[in-house]
């Protein structure tokens, strides 16, 4: 209950404290632009790190479900080469599906590097299967070896290699999305810190004259950590609101855009940045007191 009660007075607020701490002027602008502009930034840096952890669990999985067997050998032995290996695919276990491209599937994929006219025909190019396996999967080194003894022209890319490099860059654009709000609060603390520094060394000869009167170090410092709280939510709440409104705009997903055009929250995710207003005001109470304390301290 005492903590309750504590809670419910510094909301209240204390109007004869309040006057210690100048209501306009510098600091006050600074601190609510400095809580604004932070909170703006940590909305994009959570948003970066919710995508890039969406985009590379949809890679992940869509390269973890699929395979390709390439076959390279002479023009007339390509179909009995491709009826066997399709043949083996068949009856491998954890296999779910397997199917020849045809020639249009593989001039698709060769047009984004040689254009949409290219001969195929006239190229050497290796005839593709592609497979889909089963929740359970295929044991890989099994059917390659299968693959090498029965089909010597076929070769089984299972994707690893693609998956592996995707999987780290998430995570290290996970660990900068993190990186980033560290530094943003960081940054929001030592920006507020100075802001109470100044409205202290600006009223040092009015703190000097409630301490005349009686006043202790802990009344004084309320006044200021209240205030400079709430201008730091002020600020937090425009900041937060202006970065999910500037996300709600951005193009939406698509799968030409790729992750330019998937930076953005989805579903749940836009519940996310409503923590930031209340983290900023819990940031600039801690900073402003420690801050205070000392100060009053070394005015003494």
């Amino acid at each position: 209950m005492d903590q309750v009660a504590r809670v419910l007075q510094f909301l209240a607020g204390d109007p004869q404290a309040d006057r210690v701490v100048p209501p306009t002027g510098f600091t006050v602008r600074l601190t609510i632009f400095t809580a604004a502009a932070m909170a703006f930034l940590a909305v994009f840096a959570l948003a970066l790190s919710l995508a890039t952890g969406r985009l590379a669990d949809r890679w992940s999985d869509a390269l973890a479900r699929t395979a390709t067997v390439r076959i390279s050998t002479a023009p007339g032995q390509l179909q009995a080469q491709t009826d066997a290996v399709l043949e083996i695919l068949r009856t491998t276990p954890g296999v779910a599906d397997a199917r020849a491209l045809d020639i249009e599937e593989q001039r698709a994929l060769l047009a984004p590097w040689l254009g949409p006219d290219v001969p195929i025909d006239d190229l050497p190019v290796p005839q593709l299967v592609e497979l889909t396996e089963t929740e359970d999967g295929f044991d890989a080194e099994a059917l390659r070896l299968r693959l090498s003894a029965e089909t010597p022209g076929a070769v089984l890319d299972d994707h690893t290699r693609w998956r592996r490099p995707l999987v780290r860059a998430a995570q290290r654009l996970r660990m900068l999305g993190l990186l980033s709000m560290l530094l943003i609060a960081l940054t929001t603390a030592a920006m507020i810190t100075l802001a109470a520094q100044s409205a202290l060394a600006a009223n040092a000869r009015v703190i000097q004259v409630l301490r005349l009167v009686g006043a202790r170090d802990t009344y004084i410092a309320r006044a200021f950590v209240r205030r400079f709280t709430g201008r730091a939510l002020i600020g937090a709440v425009g900041g937060t609101v202006l970065g999910m409104l500037a996300i709600a705009f951005l193009p939406s997903a698509s799968s030409a855009g790729g992750f330019l055009t998937g930076l953005g929250f989805s579903g749940a995710q836009w519940l996310w940045p409503l923590i930031l207003p209340p983290l900023v005001a819990v940031l600039a109470f801690w900073s402003t007191r420690a801050t205070v304390l000392r100060m009053l301290k070394e005015l003494t």
